[in-house]
């Protein structure tokens, strides 16, 4: 809202430069139809307070730290998981990797197959039958499985790993839409590095995140990227099927970006110098 103010007073200014002309200010006019353009120059600007990450400051939100980071992602329907049966017999591990049951795609890479988990936060392994994960971390899940695995096999060894993780960022950045990651959590920055940085109309300090919740609600909050505090905390960190919205600033709407818009400045220029040649 600043900006259209400022913008108004620039304008009634230089609309109010003849009447200055015809009072006598006719040495200081020269030099005071460049005040209200120098003015908006200065001040539409983005602040450089808006634009770095990491900032040293007092911050007003009491940041937790985060005790868990790679087990505290549960599973949720339609997620899916790697899962690779290992023994010391080769034909056995082939048996038990058989592409079997729903749900079940054959993955062309590392011998792994990949498992949809159903709404019922089933899945259906070969021979086992349907095994619930209903509130299991990827560690848990593993121990299930391995459980209902054991009356089949003495000794193996099991991989279980997570195959649908993404997450979704929209808004002000240079690639929104959906991303894969690297890894079961990664970073705010290092998902909005993904996406290519922020735009110059992104803003910093009001990142939404909404995070689906096992039980099918969401936790939605807001992220300051520009405090250095929130490193190491509860918010610092990223989990699939997060959704992360980056909304413009307000100098957006004026069409001032990093620097102050050349098509304004023209403008504003022009007009004062048609009232000028008007006026002599």
């Amino acid at each position: 809202m600043q900006y259209i103010f400022i913008f108004l007073f620039a304008i009634l200014f230089v609309l109010a430069l003849p009447v200055m002309y015809h009072t006598n200010m006719k040495r200081l006019k020269g030099k005071i139809i460049w005040l209200p353009l120098l003015l908006i120059l200065a001040v539409s600007c983005i602040p450089q307070k808006e634009l770095l990450y990491l900032q040293e400051k007092e911050s007003i939100v009491e940041y937790e730290a985060a005790t868990e980071i790679t087990g505290k992602y549960t599973l949720q329907p339609n997620d899916y998981l790697f899962i690779q049966v290992s023994t010391f017999d080769p034909k056995l591990s082939e048996f038990f990797n058989t592409t079997q049951g729903t749900g079940v795609n054959q993955s062309t890479q590392n011998n792994l197959f990949m498992y949809m988990v159903d709404d019922d936060m089933n899945i259906d392994f070969p021979y086992a039958g349907k095994i619930n994960l209903k509130g299991c971390n990827l560690e848990l899940a593993k121990e299930k499985i391995k459980a209902d695995l054991k009356p089949y096999l003495k000794e193996f060894n099991l991989i279980v790993r997570l195959g649908s993780n993404s997450f979704t960022i929209l808004g002000e950045v240079s690639s929104p839409g959906q991303h894969k990651m690297s890894k079961d959590q990664i970073t705010i920055y290092e998902a909005i590095g993904i996406a290519g940085d922020l735009t110059a109309y992104g803003k910093k300090k009001d990142v939404k995140i909404v995070r689906p919740q096992a039980d099918g609600t969401y936790k939605t909050f807001m992220v300051d990227i520009t405090d250095h505090k929130i490193i190491g905390s509860d918010m610092y960190f990223i989990y699939p099927n997060d959704l992360i919205y980056v909304r413009p600033i307000r100098a957006k709407q004026l069409g001032i970006g990093e620097s102050f818009s050349l098509g304004i400045f023209s403008s504003l220029l022009a007009l004062a110098l048609t009232i000028v040649t008007l006026t002599r």
